[in-house]
């Protein structure tokens, strides 16, 4: 029992004393500068939640599936962003539907935890950054792609979202 307590307490003083970074699908992060990296190992993209009312959402750089019109949109001065441009998108959200959403489950990652936001998943860090998933033509390597996923086209050098019918794909 004390052996517990004692583990217990140092795991607890070992979190809290490290800075957050997290890498999905490998050990380590490349850089410093990365809250959030995903392997690139796997033809797997991120899937975005699907929204199906945003007005309580407020959060500038928000980043959702909207599942009203079926599109990727994000939040910039309070006015939501088309990400997705063709408007043919479709979703099945029953699985979701039948559920109650827990308004404290949320993450964040970063080093100012205290962050107060409505996000699910939060990168807290004002000095780092989430590199997406990185696939290599993911319109012709996703064999199955998700509405809502979102992933860095490598060979296209660009951002690529899928509305659930076809992909966009952005270049600054």
């Amino acid at each position: 029992m004390k052996t517990n307590i004692i583990t217990s307490l140092l795991l607890i003083a070992a979190a809290t004393g490290i800075k957050s970074q997290v890498a999905i699908g490998k050990t380590s992060v490349t850089n410093n500068s990365v809250s959030l990296e995903f392997s690139d190992a796997e033809n797997k993209g991120m899937i975005l939640p699907y929204i199906e009312n945003k007005s309580a959402i407020t959060e500038n750089g928000s980043v959702i599936f909207d599942n009203t019109d079926h599109k990727v949109k994000y939040l910039k001065d309070n006015s939501w962003f088309d990400l997705s441009v063709d408007t043919t998108g479709k979703s099945d959200i029953a699985i979701q539907t039948s559920k109650t959403e827990l308004s404290t489950a949320k993450t964040t990652i970063g080093t100012n935890t205290a962050m107060d936001s409505n996000g699910i998943l939060v990168l807290s860090d004002a000095n780092k950054a989430m590199i997406l998933p990185r696939v290599a033509s993911p319109h012709l390597n996703i064999i199955n792609p998700a509405p809502g996923m979102m992933v860095y086209d490598t060979t296209k050098k660009q951002l690529a979202v899928y509305n659930g019918t076809v992909w966009s794909f952005w270049k600054p």
